[in-house]
């Protein structure tokens, strides 16, 4: 799950990380008013959307950028009814681009340094890892491609946590001595604690920045965090912008389904990650482009199947389907039944073939048999895939 710049903001100001003042606002009335509290300062006006680049996006409408600078509350007002209900179009977002429903303003501060942090979770040591570099305002990646040199890494302990010594050592290595180490310390552990407190999976910061007069502040921030962890965080879930993600996505996580929309025209119903990978990888294999990926789980219900049967549907980019269940607790008759009520409920015209093994199989293909539908069988894994190919090709 993602979150918003300004509710990143929020959750700095809550854990004592050192971020410039500022608020989020719906209306330009609201954006007149947090103006008008942060006080004859310059400030910046930016959009709100999950996506990088706004500074240099367009807006349908025709105006350009959503990151603006202004010298007053009613030149924020005025930037801020520019953008709010426009659709802003970044390199992120695609040519489709996203709706921008709020906008943050808040102070802007002179830089003298750019620097990068990140809290990151290790998936190869199941343990964070604080990755630091003096190239803030980059891409990192673009960073550890032409000079990694300049990317320090630090393992920190799952137990023991993020240490003193660690602290003084990534600011050292940052140029952040003398009055500027102790500010670093203090906001390394402070987003070391959030980033323990709150199941992030990342918390990068980007620009961290040191101001002419001595301050070091996060600037701007990128927060992932653990969805599986969700439930232990009512306050992280509440965050959720729903608006920002995949209507299909957002149906699927309401049936516990894993779904992940993609560019191609052959959907992919699968139980277990691990198969939905290699039957997404078989369909390129054989000629064809997957349209999704989607688990339904190691003990999904009729309904379940069902559902994710019409979350499929509903993209109009879908020319076939292929089912690929290997029954291990999954009873393989429940989902043929789950198949046909589906494919009868849609009024399903496009083919579909299904390919099951494992657990009462026998009975299931039976089920699907005797149903009278259209329902392409298959006998393994590359059979599926071949048919599902031409079968689309040939519709």
């Amino acid at each position: 799950m993602n979150i918003h710049e300004y509710q990143a903001r929020e959750l700095f100001e809550k854990f004592g990380v050192a971020t410039p003042p500022g608020g989020a606002a719906t209306t330009p009335e609201q954006a007149l008013e947090v103006a008008k509290r942060l006080g004859g300062k310059t400030l910046v006006v930016k959009a709100q959307i999950h996506a990088g680049g706004r500074g240099k996006g367009t807006f349908k409408n025709g105006f350009k950028g959503g990151v603006h600078l202004c010298n007053s509350a009613d030149e924020a007002g005025k930037l801020a009814s520019q953008m709010l209900g426009q659709v802003l179009v970044t390199h992120q977002t695609g040519p489709d681009g996203k709706q921008v429903n709020q906008v943050l303003i808040a102070e802007a501060v002179d830089i003298a340094r750019e620097l990068y942090f990140a809290v990151l979770l290790d998936r190869a040591t199941s343990a964070p890892v604080i990755i630091a570099s003096t190239a803030g305002g980059m891409d990192i990646e673009e960073v550890a491609e032409h000079s990694p040199e300049k990317i320090l890494r630090e393992p920190i302990h799952p137990v023991l946590g993020l240490q003193a010594y660690q602290t003084r050592k990534i600011a050292a290595a940052l140029g952040l001595t003398g009055p500027l180490m102790s500010q670093a310390t203090k906001l390394f552990t402070a987003l070391f604690r959030l980033f323990m407190a709150r199941d992030c999976s990342q918390i990068e910061v980007n620009p961290l920045v040191v101001t002419p007069d001595g301050r070091l502040l996060a600037l701007d921030a990128k927060f992932n965090f653990d969805d599986n962890a969700l439930y232990r965080q009512p306050e992280i879930a509440a965050l959720r912008d729903k608006s920002e993600e995949d209507p299909r996505e957002v149906a699927a996580s309401e049936f516990n389904l894993n779904y992940i929309g993609l560019d191609g025209n052959i959907a992919c119903l699968v139980n277990g990650a691990g198969l939905a990978m290699a039957t997404m990888d078989i369909i390129q294999h054989y000629g064809g482009k997957p349209a999704n990926f989607l688990d339904v789980g190691g003990g999904a219900s009729k309904d379940q199947v069902a559902s994710a049967f019409r979350i499929i549907l509903s993209d109009p980019h879908v020319e076939g389907i292929l089912v690929n269940i290997f029954g291990g607790i999954m009873d393989c008759n429940v989902i043929a039944t789950g198949i046909i009520a589906a494919a009868r409920e849609t009024g399903l015209k496009i083919p579909l073939v299904v390919r099951l093994e494992g657990n009462n199989v026998a009975a299931g293909k039976q089920t699907l048999s005797e149903s009278g539908l259209t329902i392409i069988g298959a006998s393994d894994l590359a059979d599926a895939a071949q048919k599902i190919v031409q079968a689309v090709k040939n519709a």
